[in-house]
């Protein structure tokens, strides 16, 4: 049991040091990166563009050595673009399946909402079941399968909001804001030279952290990170509260619930612990609620925010000692 934790420790800790050589700053998001692949679960990203996106998740694919594939959606997308289709072969006389781009192991969805609900529901079985049906016959996907599907803020044109039932698939929404701006200053710098971010994702620097097929292997040492019987309890009074709040019009369903234990203990993996603390709920409980309230209309034109409603879910819930 030491044995495997030590070496998730030290596989984080490579990781975070491998991807620092290419995202700049934004510590937290790639915390929160590894946190959604360590617990087998699905991230929306959302952040204004050229926040770099797009290259956080094509630096992760390469850390942790396996393939990536990206979907760019747009308003006339379709499901088979995504799924793929059956083709008639008229020399053999044959279907055969050509595949989409969700066969691989990280999937960027790109834009994940300036596509319609319709294409959008194409990854559902495949993010709840790492499945796909196409024409009555279904496809195994890879036992790592994850979406890391980005969004521009709802508020940009030619957007459409997430159905519920698919934001509650993703386990944590990640924001990614502007770099400070001596991260800004050391990224202008890195443009007068060959250490471009980009230029180093092509090149040799960053270098893979895991053999291909350990991911799953390392991620069973996440079972001895210790949660006690209080946290339990704290989780589900928060999630709960969600549910009774006078400002939430929607509330957070039990898979809330099940994703903040998970994660909690990734985090806890993170900070080189094997034991959750009530600081790793706090930190834990706007990435994975964010996305799964909703406001009533009249506190929201208030101008209350959900940050500040879990701000004050946290004052409400006693924190055990």
């Amino acid at each position: 049991m030491e044995a495997n934790f030590e070496k998730l420790s030290d596989t984080l800790t490579r990781a975070r040091a491998e991807m620092a050589k290419v995202i700049i700053g934004q510590q937290n998001v790639i915390d929160m990166a590894l946190i959604t692949l360590l617990t087998r679960n699905h991230a929306l990203i959302e952040g204004v563009p050229g926040v770099a996106k797009t290259l956080l998740v094509r630096t992760l694919a390469r850390v942790l050595n396996c393939d990536t594939d990206r979907i760019q959606f747009t308003p006339d997308l379709m499901p088979a673009d995504i799924t793929g289709t059956n083709i008639y072969n008229l020399k053999t006389q044959e279907f055969h399946l050509v595949k989409g781009p969700i066969f691989t192991t990280f999937l960027l969805a790109d834009e994940i909402n300036r596509a319609p609900a319709k294409t959008q529901a194409a990854l559902l079985q495949a993010m709840q079941e790492r499945m796909v049906s196409i024409d009555r016959d279904h496809h195994t996907l890879d036992p790592n399968f994850t979406v890391f599907a980005t969004q521009n803020p709802i508020e940009h044109e030619g957007t459409y909001p997430l159905p519920e039932a698919q934001k509650d698939r993703f386990m944590l929404k990640i924001t990614m804001g502007y770099p400070e701006a001596e991260e800004e200053l050391s990224l202008a710098n890195k443009m007068l030279s060959n250490e471009r971010p980009e230029t180093v994702l092509a090149g040799e620097a960053v270098q893979p952290v895991l053999e291909p097929g350990e991911l799953a292997s390392i991620r069973t040492a996440l079972n001895h990170v210790v949660v006690r019987e209080e946290l339990v309890q704290y989780i589900v009074s928060l999630v709960r509260t969600t549910r009774t709040h006078e400002s939430i019009l929607v509330g957070a369903g039990p898979r809330a619930t099940q994703s903040l234990i998970v994660a909690t203990r990734a985090m806890a993996a993170l900070q080189q612990r094997d034991y959750v603390t009530p600081d790793d709920v706090k930190t834990m409980l706007l990435p994975i609620l964010e996305h799964r309230l909703l406001l009533r209309p009249e506190y929201e034109i208030e101008g209350l925010t959900i940050p500040e409603v879990i701000s004050q879910l946290l004052q409400t819930v006693a924190v055990p000692r």
